[in-house]
């Protein structure tokens, strides 16, 4: 991969990249450490790296690292996931954004990020699969299992009241 076609990757890839971490990780900061670092190892390996593989390997990257700082932060906090979610909490009726949000950080972190990675960016079965290490097979399963944790959220009535 030369300059320019890095220097392309980043041009076409740098919005996307930060949308889909920053819809799984939920915090500008963090998202964008992420993103910079998958830029910064996408450069340094940049002589390994086929042009038309970039952003295959960019959302690897980026995917892998957002994994880890996901674990970290899991690590570091140590608070009651439930305690405050327990009791009965009031929502407006037309807030759907906020409750589809409820309902994918229900979901584990791989099952949110197929489901990001097929239905928030439209990539297909095996471009998933590259990213996330996973065969096509296991994404659609994941995939499947993780649209139906949300079907059952969402149609529960309890969660949209």
């Amino acid at each position: 991969m030369t300059e320019s076609d890095y220097n392309e990757c980043v041009r076409n890839n740098a919005d996307k990249v930060y949308r889909f971490i920053l819809k799984n990780i939920r915090n500008e900061e963090d998202a964008r450490d992420v993103v910079q670092t998958a830029f910064e190892r996408l450069w340094r390996n940049r002589n390994d790296v086929n042009a038309e593989k970039s952003k295959s390997y960019l959302f690897t990257i980026a995917y892998h690292h957002m994994i880890d700082h996901l674990r970290k932060v899991k690590r570091i906090q140590l608070k009651d996931e439930f305690g405050a979610e327990s009791g009965i909490q009031n929502r407006p009726e037309n807030n759907l954004k906020k409750i589809l949000e409820e309902a994918l950080m229900r979901l584990n972190e791989t099952q949110r990020s197929l489901v990001m990675l097929k239905d928030y960016e439209g990539y297909s079965y095996d471009e998933i699969g590259e990213i996330t290490g996973l065969n096509q097979s296991q994404v659609k399963v994941y995939l499947h299992r993780a649209r139906i944790h949300l079907k059952n959220y969402l149609v529960s009535l309890e969660n949209v009241m």
